[in-house]
């Protein structure tokens, strides 16, 4: 069996799933995309829990963090809309849900285009700003600086996810 760490395979659902299509007759080429895929859902799982964990006490979600820290970054703190949901890669109704529940809660506002009538643009306010500061801090401490895997280990996921993406037109 290729993909089936025998010692972690008698308590692990995916290795067992991945015997149960070896034994369907399905092939190795098969049950590795299925274990791969059903990997990648496991792990998305996992880490959104983790970070999700995190950030409740910030009362944001990752998607509405991931906002914050996008308009932090940028130089004067605001993007059009449209433009902040294609850097988060989401659909704008998406990010456009995420900026309403931000201004309900005094984090970001929603202001005219300087020279673009028809642009709206959502910018982060000093209260945003201050907290998506303190939950970065947290999140790198609690999260980014241990995955739950080795260094070399997470960048090899990465090159590995990256050549997924990157076959299926992400970027």
């Amino acid at each position: 069996m290729a993909g089936v760490n025998h010692e972690a395979g008698e308590h692990d659902p995916i290795a067992l799933a991945r015997r149960n299509w070896e034994d369907a007759g399905w092939g190795d080429e098969v049950a590795d995309g299925m274990e791969a895929v059903t990997s990648v859902m496991r792990a998305h799982q996992i880490m959104l829990a983790r970070v999700e964990q995190e950030l409740k006490p910030f009362g944001l979600t990752f998607s509405r963090f991931e906002l914050l820290r996008l308009l932090a970054f940028t130089r004067h703190g605001a993007l059009p809309i449209s433009k902040a949901s294609d850097r988060l890669q989401v659909h704008v109704s998406s990010a456009t849900h995420a900026i309403a529940r931000l201004v309900d809660a005094g984090l970001v506002e929603r202001i005219p285009h300087p020279t673009d009538g028809r642009t709206t643009l959502v910018s982060i306010t000093a209260d945003g700003r201050e907290l998506v500061e303190k939950a970065t801090v947290v999140l790198n401490n609690g999260v980014f600086a241990n995955v739950g895997m080795a260094r070399s280990s997470a960048q090899n996921l990465v090159s590995a996810i990256r050549e997924l993406r990157q076959d299926n037109g992400d970027f």
